[in-house]
């Protein structure tokens, strides 16, 4: 039996209503339930929790799948400050141990630390800005991809706890130009194309 926490860091905030991430979240819900032998756990930033309960949730989990939108190029403020409070509450309890160094030599091992080995996330990732901004010459993002680009960050704070990342993947324009029913059955595709990779690998 493998065990899936899957966190939603939308919310409601301005002019954004937390709708589009909570699809997102039901659509992953319902394809995950579609295997045997994966056991699910949710966790709603919006909502309230307890961050220690959140430690043992990570701890727990074989696979951690993110949701969430991108605002002003970074992550909602409460998805990061969610981030925040369960990590450092994580110290030694099963996270991250330290940052890896060694006071005879702090020069070298900065980032191996980590707690939490043999787990493996994804993350998706809404956006206003099309797919083009990020790969046509001359667009905003200068041929640089969401993954090496604004969530360089978020992949490299995984790192440090010893995730390992699987393929990530991002919904463009959503704000102008949405297809919800589009973008969901590629995302369900998506999905159920990784986790049957996954779960087919466990059996080898």
């Amino acid at each position: 039996m493998k065990k899936v926490l899957i966190i939603n860091g939308g919310q409601n905030f301005g002019h954004s209503g937390g709708r589009y991430n909570k699809t997102i979240t039901e659509n992953t819900l319902d394809i995950l339930k579609t295997f045997d032998n994966i056991e699910i756990k949710t966790t709603n930033v919006s909502e309230n929790y307890d961050k220690n309960e959140e430690v043992q949730k990570f701890v727990w989990a074989d696979y951690i799948i993110y949701h969430t939108p991108i605002w002003w190029f970074q992550l909602p403020n409460g998805f990061k400050k969610y981030i925040d409070e369960v990590f450092t509450a994580g110290h030694a309890k099963g996270i991250y141990m330290s940052d890896g160094r060694k006071a005879e030599n702090p020069h070298i091992n900065y980032g191996t630390g980590g707690m939490l080995g043999g787990r493996k996330y994804m993350v998706t990732t809404s956006w206003n800005a099309p797919e083009t901004a990020f790969t046509l010459p001359g667009e905003f993002f200068n041929e640089t991809s969401v993954d090496n680009g604004p969530l360089f960050g978020f992949h490299r704070m995984n790192a440090f706890v010893s995730l390992e990342k699987m393929e990530s993947f991002h919904f463009h324009d959503v704000e102008k130009n949405a297809n919800i029913e589009r973008d969901m059955k590629i995302y369900r595709e998506h999905l159920k194309t990784i986790f049957q990779k996954e779960l087919a690998s466990q059996l080898v």
